[in-house]
């Protein structure tokens, strides 16, 4: 497959994958402007970036069903169950940011496949945990790896579609981030019910192995580079600054740690505060630094960052403590509770397929953010009300289609939206900063409603039985009380962004 620039010089495709900076990247344009690819090539290099996106994604949610086993079996606590999943988040955040500035500097196909490398053998490592400890370790390098396959599925992405057309592929991401939404925690269960937990993390290696042959021989990304030194400081002190902030995010205000107004408390939230002030300090300094902040000057960047950052927590924490809800406050087995959350990606899946359709065909895209801002926000508000030991399942179900609706006409089109303010020299830096800001949401999400389960469960036991919890599920209530309240803030951000005519070149 080759890609022609819409001027006189060509633009070809990388003809092998190197970690060396292209030498001829330094004569290219300000911002080159590259036609959108086209073809069978295309197919192929969609469908690469897809199978290995739907693993990572598998992945993360497989879990979630089996958690209250896994904690059950190897003697967890219910910081540790949600550190399960907050640990991955954290170095999916903490990693996200390198992962695209990497990806405007060298080689995005090879980056690629060393992230997919990566999450292949920490899953087999998480596979293999005997304690929670080392389970969470596990997560922790997954994460690293997740991070690396999203933010460069994104800029890989933005390097071979325009903008315009990019709404419809943006609709097939968020298609198949529904899809292994919906089929982990319905394949976790039914993997727990059977083989047992272990192969919860070990059912995604074919698939990872597929997207290794993939797309090294199909996948073809233009070589548009930027040669420079990786900012050492500057990514030091990020991922200081973000475990700092998480860690007292989820220990803080739980009897087993430390209370909110305490010393450590005060000291762990002044060394977050202090070191991301550094970091900010230091990267207007450095020539070449991990994030440029001149994005953060512009308007619809800032916005689409707070409002990805607010619907997070929705989105993954809910996930997670519905599937607690089901099992330990409901006495649902583990493929019941799967079941129990495929409407919500059900509609996640409809709502991104729909609007990235039709955004290509009008090129409007601010009616649906907005509109499903506003949707995800009052179904929120509505589950916070309804869930409870006693509630009929049918008026859940129901609602939790409506929220994935919400969901599904935001996720990916935000990261549309900024993707089409910045030059093709920086989509992977603005890629990441998007994943990065929903990630570290749904991060601190996680750390937050998990110190609050923390605290409301107190010491009832973590292991699912076939009764009822009354405890658990008036917990979860009020856990999608405070969720729905942050999501209020994505529908103010979503209003104030002005929308902008999408480019039709790359």
């Amino acid at each position: 497959m080759q890609l022609k620039s819409s001027g006189s010089q060509d633009t070809s495709a990388e003809p092998e994958p190197s970690l060396n900076p292209a030498p001829a990247a330094a004569a290219q344009p300000e911002t080159p402007r590259v036609a959108s690819a086209t073809g069978a090539g295309l197919g192929w290099a969609i469908t690469g970036i897809l199978v290995v996106f739907f693993a990572a994604m598998l992945s993360m949610n497989i879990v979630i069903t089996a958690l209250p086993v896994i904690v059950s079996e190897l003697g967890g606590t219910q910081i540790q169950y949600a550190w399960v999943l907050t640990g991955l988040l954290l170095a999916n955040a903490s990693s996200t940011l390198v992962w695209g500035k990497l990806a405007d500097m060298y080689s995005k196909k090879t980056l690629f496949q060393l992230a997919n490398g990566i999450f292949l053998l920490s899953s087999v490592g998480a596979g293999f945990a005997p304690t929670m400890d080392v389970l969470i370790v596990a997560r922790v390098v997954q994460g690293i790896g997740m991070g690396g396959l999203i933010a460069l599925a994104m800029a890989i992405m933005a390097s071979i579609v325009s903008p315009r057309q990019r709404g419809k592929y943006a609709g097939y991401i968020g298609a198949v981030l529904a899809v292994a939404t919906a089929a982990g925690p319905l394949i976790g269960g039914l993997t727990v019910d059977t083989l047992g937990w272990r192969w919860c993390f070990w059912v995604g290696i074919p698939l990872c192995l597929l997207a290794l042959v993939v797309v090294h021989w199909k996948l073809r990304v233009p070589q548009i580079a930027t040669p420079g030194k990786i900012d050492i400081p500057g990514l030091l002190l990020l991922v200081t600054g973000c475990s700092a902030l998480l860690i007292w995010l989820s220990f803080a205000g739980t009897p087993e740690f430390f209370a909110w107004a305490s010393w450590p408390s005060m000291l762990l939230f002044t060394g977050a505060a202090v070191t991301i002030t550094v970091f900010v300090l230091v990267e207007r300094r450095m020539a070449n630094p991990i994030v440029q902040l001149g994005m953060l000057r512009d308007r619809t960047t800032v916005l689409a960052a707070i409002s990805s950052a607010a619907i997070a927590p929705a989105l993954f924490s809910c996930m997670l403590f519905l599937a607690q809800y089901f099992q330990i406050g409901r006495g649902f087995s583990p493929t019941e509770a799967g079941l129990m959350l495929v409407p919500m990606v059900l509609g996640n899946m409809l709502g991104a397929l729909t609007t990235g359709r039709l955004i290509t065909r009008y090129g409007y895209w601010k009616v649906y953010i907005v509109s499903g801002s506003l949707v995800m926000s009052a179904s929120m508000f509505t589950l916070a009300f309804i869930l409870g030991p006693d509630t009929p399942i049918w008026p859940i179900i129901a609602t939790l289609a409506v929220t994935g609706l919400g969901f599904g006409a935001q996720m990916q089109n935000l990261m549309l939206v900024v993707q089409n303010t910045v030059p093709v020299t920086r989509v992977g830096q603005a890629s990441s900063l998007i994943a990065f800001c929903r990630i570290l949401g749904g991060a601190a999400g996680t750390a937050v409603l998990g110190s609050v389960m923390a605290v409301a469960v107190g010491t009832v036991s973590v292991t699912p039985t076939n009764g009822t919890n009354p405890v658990y599920a008036e917990a979860t209530g009020t856990l999608f009380l405070i969720a729905a309240a942050i999501t209020t803030i994505a529908v103010v951000c979503n209003l104030l962004i002005k929308e902008v005519p999408l480019r039709t070149t790359v």
